[in-house]
């Protein structure tokens, strides 16, 4: 049974490293550096998660979990882990202000939709908004990142919200990080399932066919984006309705919930 799993762990691995090192290669990323990257995380994850209860973890024994020598192991734990970097926390301030917009009504109108904010001045606006919501963010630079996200429009001194949420525009540096960070919470909500009890299983679904005709793929793209994006709209507004306040951030949880649309490139990858 272990030899087995072990096999069916080997060919999922294969399939998820697929789309990765595509993503490595073009961006310069040689084998050796994946190898240096993949052995520093083994160490790492078996000095956090796989220590004895009750027991401080020890260079030998992470050494027997990898398989790494022991003189690797220690080097490769004194690393210093790469900074996450500013492209992160850009990403991560500029949904915080989207959001805001979207659910504050103070940044609303009449109808309670996004409001058409003054960049500057009196009154609620987009500066107020972007003090409120990006932390210590300048009002110039929050709206350079949403313009070139394509998230608003400027017009003369008042900027209007088009896109009720952050896509990285042409930055490949923030489109990366997404890279990581998203796909390491599904894989984590994966494990996360694999191993705990049915009364604790985290939500994980996807819906897909194989027989879809070819003419309706560009409808049932442009249905997905539109029902996706309202649904994920409902979470934000109850997400943003349940949030301890800017003195209790300390004491707040962090979740998230994602969405994705998928279709393999033609005469490259099969699903």
């Amino acid at each position: 049974m272990a030899e087995n799993l072990q096999q069916t762990l080997s060919r999922a691995i294969l399939t998820l490293l697929r789309p990765l090192v595509r993503i490595l290669i073009r961006n310069g990323i040689a084998y050796g550096s994946f190898a240096e990257l993949a052995k520093k995380t083994y160490v790492d994850v078996a000095f956090e998660d796989f220590a004895p209860e009750g027991k401080k973890q020890t260079v030998s024994r992470v050494s027997a979990l990898t398989g790494l020598t022991r003189k690797e192991t220690r080097r490769l734990h004194e690393l210093e882990d790469a900074e996450s970097g500013a492209s992160e926390q850009r990403y991560n301030r500029a949904v915080r202000v989207i959001s805001g917009w979207v659910n504050d009504p103070h940044f609303q109108d009449d109808a309670g939709n996004p409001a058409v904010l003054a960049i500057e001045g009196d009154g609620h606006t987009f500066a107020e908004l972007v003090r409120e919501y990006s932390g210590d963010m300048t009002t110039q630079s929050m709206l350079t990142v949403l313009t070139t996200a394509g998230s608003v429009e400027k017009q003369d001194h008042q900027v209007r919200l088009v896109q009720k949420a952050y896509l990285p525009g042409n930055d490949p540096t923030d489109k990366l990080n997404i890279l990581g960070k998203d796909s390491a919470e599904l894989i984590a909500t994966i494990d996360h399932n694999l191993t705990a009890p049915e009364d604790r299983l985290r939500f994980q679904r996807k819906v897909s066919s194989y027989r879809v005709r070819p003419d309706a793929i560009d409808s049932f793209k442009a249905l997905a984006a539109e029902k996706s994006q309202l649904l994920l709209e409902e979470f934000d507004a109850w997400l943003t309705e349940h949030e301890v306040s800017e003195e209790e951030s300390d004491a707040g949880c962090y979740v998230s919930v994602g969405i994705y649309y998928y279709e393999p490139d033609s005469g490259r990858e099969k699903p």
